[in-house]
């Protein structure tokens, strides 16, 4: 009777071990689906709130463009602030918009830090085409070692893009819209094949809008300007370019021209609404005689 019960109980001890297996088994398994679940979890990334137009509060960007740029806003906009007077000056001389002198001038230049603008003074990624006569250097783009234009100053590069656009006839249409529609314009330039990204345009106007580049348009002009990205600086403020040593005054003029090759004294003066009379008598010239690279009044 007592190897009875002993065998009862033993057999009772087994059952019990037997059926607890399964549950430590089980917690286990959910412990670890629990871990994995949590570490999904933190893994994820958040993505970023968006924002029509970010904050300027030094804020970093790709620009991408005749090179890989990685920029921040503070280096725009004391790129537009070293640049303006001249944007300006050209708008006054050849009636391109300043706003659009300045977002094509970050564009292409990677607000002054791209390969071109370094190397060459290259800000506009003007390649060479077969009338140009100065130095170049070799860069890849749409090809492998295209040739682009270089520069003794970047202020020669902000002349040259608007001797470039003057004396195309591909960009005729653009000077029929108003000297400050920064939206035509953008849109006009993509038409006209300056560039070939298709988005051309809205990266321009973004850059116009979101650094209120149009104030200069408007300082030009005369008309009130009302601030699309409050956040970003409209004051009028003071830079000395003379004082810059990128800049070469004696190669920026608003109020004279330098001939170019292929110019004549009538080709000028229509170029500046000006009779080829009044050319000579404000150069004090007695033909019509002229060099290449001489400088001529025109205001």
């Amino acid at each position: 009777m007592i190897k009875k019960i002993v065998l009862l109980l033993v057999i009772l001890a087994l059952a019990s071990c037997s059926s607890s297996k399964p549950a430590i088994a089980t917690t286990k398994k959910a412990a670890a689906v629990q871990t994995r679940t949590a570490a999904t979890k933190r893994s994820t990334p958040v993505k970023p709130i968006g924002k029509n137009y970010p904050s300027t509060n030094n804020t970093t960007e790709v620009i991408q463009s005749t090179s890989k740029t990685v920029v921040t806003s503070d280096l725009i906009n004391n790129y537009v602030l070293l640049y303006k007077d001249i944007a300006m000056g050209n708008m006054k001389t050849y009636g391109i918009p300043a706003s659009i002198i300045l977002a094509q001038g970050i564009l292409e230049s990677g607000a002054g830090r791209g390969d071109l603008a370094v190397d060459a003074n290259n800000h506009f990624g003007i390649k060479c085409h077969n009338d140009w006569l100065g130095e170049s250097v070799r860069h890849d783009d749409d090809s492998a070692q295209e040739c682009f234009r270089k520069y003794p100053q970047a202020s020669e590069s902000y002349r040259d893009h608007a001797l470039f656009l003057v004396g195309k006839k591909r960009y005729a249409t653009l000077f029929t819209y108003e000297k400050d529609d920064y939206k035509s314009w953008a849109k006009g330039l993509r038409a006209a094949g300056y560039a070939t990204d298709p988005k051309y345009p809205d990266k321009l106007i973004s850059y116009i809008e979101r650094y209120n580049l149009h104030q200069y348009d408007c300082q030009v002009t005369g008309r009130n300007y009302v601030p699309i990205n409050t956040s970003a600086p409209t004051k009028k403020t003071s830079y000395d370019v003379a004082s810059d040593p990128k800049i070469n005054m004696n190669a920026y003029d608003p109020n004279s021209y330098e001939v170019q090759k292929g110019d004549t004294l009538y080709s000028i003066s229509k170029k500046f609404n000006l009779l080829v009379d009044d050319l000579k008598r404000k150069n004090n010239l007695t033909d019509n005689a002229i060099s290449i690279g001489q400088r001529l009044k025109v205001k």
